[in-house]
């Protein structure tokens, strides 16, 4: 019996030995090797970040970071796992075998959700910032003015798209989009130069986009400025959305040669960065692909979210060069629309009618040649 037991305490003596040994492996390697190092295209293919990105985000996220020891994680390896996970939508095991990281599952884990709450805590106002101030708003104008594609008076395109979530455990059944997936909802409003100004990963793929822009702080800030005066101001979204004097909407199944029509085609292609803005995103951080699920509860997963929101628009600033996915199908059979539902094409009182009163007025100023169609 004593000779058994023996066997038994020297078999786990033995595992804790070659635990410390793949530790001390793992860290020797992380000492050695610097990520920093590698061939500036290698680095942005890996992390999609250019060097000097990164490190200006690490010291912007130093001071929120522990490294509770000597021999802890350093912060610049701490950020970019988390980046990595972004970019490469990987797994944690896998992330940490990285030959450039070098970091154990568990440590990945607190690196990501540590850099995560970081950036959102810190950077997510900073860098993602609806215009507010009259000459912020001009500004906006003006971009939009000037867009390949304009829309005089829009100063974002709003739209929303599906990030796939592990199932949660508490009202799962709120998270299951018309797809059959788990999911958020998430709401963006960008610039025509696909600038992020807000960003909404709060609401299950249950909600319609229509219901999350009724709740959203962005209507009652459109809403607040119309009210104090401001005119020929507006946001750009799809028939999802309902027409409103500080929302412009297209106007489906009019026929070819009408203002409506014309209208409805200016409209849709100023609109289309929203989807160009949907397709770069996700092609960038492939965490947030459709291919992929973030396997995390969804107040981790919209702070995931909020996190590659931010280093969108930084990519942005410091002019880091992407490649845009192929667009070429987002105008379909009703010129990019969504059907309306019956009782909405019917509701003509309140802040509605003074919306079709505006945009029939947009289209006599813009189209004046063309005639008035009827349904």
């Amino acid at each position: 019996m004593a000779i058994y037991f023996l066997g038994w305490e020297l078999e786990v003596l033995e595992e804790r030995v070659r635990l410390i040994e793949r530790r001390l492996e793992r860290r020797t390697l992380r000492d050695t090797q610097n990520p920093y190092e590698l061939p500036r295209s290698e680095f942005m293919d890996i992390f999609r970040l250019s060097p000097e990105l990164s490190m200006d985000l690490t010291n912007n996220l130093r001071p929120f970071l522990k490294r509770d020891r000597n021999s802890g994680i350093p912060v610049e390896i701490q950020v970019l796992v988390a980046v990595y996970i972004y970019a490469k939508g990987s797994y944690q095991r896998a992330t940490g075998d990285h030959f450039d990281l070098n970091v154990s599952q568990p440590s990945v884990s607190r690196c990501l959700h540590a850099v995560t709450d970081a950036i959102n805590n810190t950077l997510l106002r900073k860098w993602v910032k609806f215009p507010m101030t009259l000459l912020e708003r001009n500004n906006a104008r003006e971009e939009f003015s000037n867009a390949p594609q304009p829309f005089e008076g829009a100063i974002g395109a709003i739209d929303c798209t599906f990030i796939n979530i592990l199932a949660p455990k508490v009202h799962e059944e709120a998270f299951v989009n018309h797809h059959g997936n788990h999911s958020l909802n998430v709401q963006a409003v960008v610039s025509p130069k696909l600038k992020i100004l807000n960003i909404n990963a709060r609401y299950p793929g249950a909600r319609n986009d229509s219901y999350i822009w009724s709740t959203s702080p962005i209507r009652r800030a459109m809403e607040y400025h119309y009210n104090n005066g401001e005119r020929h101001t507006w946001l750009i979204g799809d028939s999802g959305y309902p027409l409103e004097p500080w929302l412009m909407t297209p106007l489906p199944h009019y026929r070819e040669g009408t203002r409506q029509f014309k209208y409805t085609i200016k409209h849709c292609k100023a609109r289309n960065v929203v989807e160009r803005f949907f397709g770069v995103f996700k092609s960038v951080w492939r965490c947030l692909s459709y291919q992929r699920v973030l396997m995390y509860s969804p107040d981790m997963a919209g702070k995931i979210v909020n996190a590659c929101a931010v280093l969108h628009n930084m990519r942005i600033y410091y002019r880091v060069p992407v490649e845009e996915e192929n667009i070429d199908n987002w105008i379909n059979d009703d010129y990019g629309v969504r059907h309306l539902e019956d009782n909405e094409m019917m509701e003509r009182g309140g802040p509605r009618a003074v919306a079709m009163r505006i945009q029939k007025q947009i289209m006599q100023n813009w189209f004046p040649d063309y005639i008035d169609g009827d349904l």
